[in-house]
């Protein structure tokens, strides 16, 4: 099912994400971003904040396949990110991609920022 270079799959992306993000992978990347990138950067009203987006493949980055999807992550991130999983609501009281991350100490009220 899934081909990794690592031992675990660092994060989790349910089935309603997976095909939000396999959707935008295929109608709306750039060529050569066939990365999924799952970060973290500085910044928020939190501290950090989560990056979710199509990219190209750095020297240092780990490669992991969750279904199908091509996925990098900087292992200095890993360790913000362990155990996070992601969702995708398309509803009205909700849309976009949600961020359940155990390593968070602290969120803010929108959801895309953390502290640890």
């Amino acid at each position: 099912m899934m081909n990794t270079e690592q031992s675990t799959i660092p994060v989790q992306i349910t089935e309603g994400a997976l095909l939000e993000l396999k959707r935008i992978h295929k109608e709306e990347t750039e060529p050569g971003q066939q990365w999924l990138r799952i970060g973290v950067k500085g910044g928020g009203c939190s501290g950090l904040s989560y990056i979710l987006a199509f990219d190209e493949k750095k020297e240092q980055d780990e490669i992991f396949e969750i279904d199908g999807l091509p996925c990098i992550i900087n292992p200095a991130h890993g360790m913000y990110l362990f155990g996070m999983q992601i969702d995708f609501k398309n509803g009205l009281d909700a849309r976009g991609f949600i961020f359940s991350n155990p390593n968070a100490s602290a969120t803010c009220g929108c959801g895309s920022s953390f502290a640890v």
